[in-house]
């Protein structure tokens, strides 16, 4: 079954087209620059062959037009016909507390999770105009959801509730939701299968690190807690967003600045974190060669981000009553060497013991980094939310 993955977002469309059940990955590109200036696509056949194309892309039902034209292209596509399409799968950012799993596309999903859109204004609107782009376009086509906040709604209460009033939690669902949920249902699974164990009996601390960043403590293969909340703005300091910060300091940050709150989101959510702190940029190869050049506010922005990710991963073991594996994941976390090591430094005392060796050859490849007399292991997982989403809409439409 030939399914389409879909990752939608403001301005951009990720796509790949999968070969179900053998997971094989026929074509994949990216339309970018949706209803903007300088509107692109890049589109990659499993064969090497290579499409780029330029022009205007007025909307998501536009750019998702051009993507069937491409994968039935006589030249460059990889279908005959967009009747060989068997579903359609959705990356969908946040479903409040509709959702513990993936689920067919209906007019009731659709409705929850525009009722979801307050709670991710950035994100949902994208992700149904998806939805809404193939509902038109290949009506008789299923379509699966797959949820960013789904893995995390076994976290128990005292987890994610805040301390605030009862009643705004009733009304309003302002709680800890999570993201990221896909990459660390995957990683924490693959990890298990690696190691020959059963999932369901490892406490595993999921590290996805990349310009959005992401902590999961996973106990059973069930995450019960997770370092991103109400929104993607909670947790680790990353590339853009300033993670955990008193709300005392941004109400008082607002009424200094004179600020609205429209502006306020953007300061937190765009311009803080390591680039807000380094003033180089939000990409930690510049942030690093800028601290190697003696840059001691790049520096201090990289001291920062290391000390809260092993402030989370201490946290996280605490909470567990312990852990036996570590994961990094994400674009940091598979390539960055030196992050690794950065944030693996001082958990001698629990028995992780880093392999530098290992560490420092490893660039997104599936690798063990501690030492073979290690207690708690260490390692690399690459993640594959695509995949995830493939094998969930696979699941959903064969049943």
């Amino acid at each position: 079954m030939k399914i389409i993955v879909l990752n939608c977002g403001s301005s951009s469309i990720k796509y790949q087209l999968f070969d179900m059940p053998s997971a094989d990955v026929a074509a994949k590109g990216l339309v970018d620059k949706i209803g903007l200036k300088g509107a692109s696509i890049k589109h990659t056949r499993n064969d090497g062959t290579v499409l780029k194309l330029e022009g205007e892309i007025l909307d998501h039902q536009a750019g998702i037009e051009h993507v069937l034209a491409i994968l039935t292209h006589k030249e460059y596509g990889s279908i005959a016909d967009l009747a060989e399409i068997g579903a359609v799968g959705h990356r969908v950012v946040h479903a409040g507390e509709k959702y513990n799993g993936s689920v067919a596309i209906s007019p009731e999903v659709i409705q929850a999770l525009e009722e979801c859109i307050d709670l991710a204004p950035l994100h949902n609107p994208p992700n149904l105009e998806g939805i809404y782009a193939i509902t038109n376009l290949l009506p008789q086509v299923p379509q699966v959801g797959v949820f960013d906040t789904a893995f995390h709604q076994t976290m128990p209460e005292y987890a994610f509730l805040y301390g605030i009033p009862y009643s705004l939690y009733e009304k309003y669902k302002v709680r800890r939701y999570g993201f990221h949920g896909s990459s660390h249902r995957f990683v924490s699974k693959r990890a298990a299968e690696i190691l020959g164990k059963d999932i369901k009996d490892l406490k595993i601390i999921s590290c996805h690190l990349g310009n959005g960043a992401s902590i999961a403590a996973i106990d059973g293969g069930k995450s019960v807690d997770t370092s991103m909340g109400m929104t993607p703005v909670e947790g680790l300091v990353m590339g853009t967003r300033c993670g955990d910060i008193d709300a005392g300091a941004v109400l008082y940050i607002a009424d200094k600045e004179e600020t609205s709150i429209p502006f306020t989101n953007t300061l937190l959510n765009k311009h803080s974190g390591i680039l807000g702190l380094s003033g180089v940029s939000s990409d930690m190869r510049d942030v690093e060669k800028a601290a190697e050049e003696g840059n001691q506010r790049a520096k201090t922005a990289l001291d920062i981000y290391h000390y809260h990710i092993r402030k989370y991963v201490g946290s996280y073991a605490a909470a567990m009553g312990g852990v036996d594996v570590v994961i990094f994941t994400g674009g940091v976390g598979e390539n960055g060497w030196e992050t690794r090591e950065a944030c693996l430094k001082g958990f001698e005392f629990m028995g992780l013991h880093l392999s530098k060796e290992r560490n420092t050859k490893v660039r997104g490849k599936e690798t063990i980094l501690s030492t073979d007399d290690s207690k708690v292991i260490a390692m690399v997982v690459p993640t594959n939310e695509e995949l995830v989403i493939a094998q969930d809409t696979f699941e959903i439409v064969t049943k």
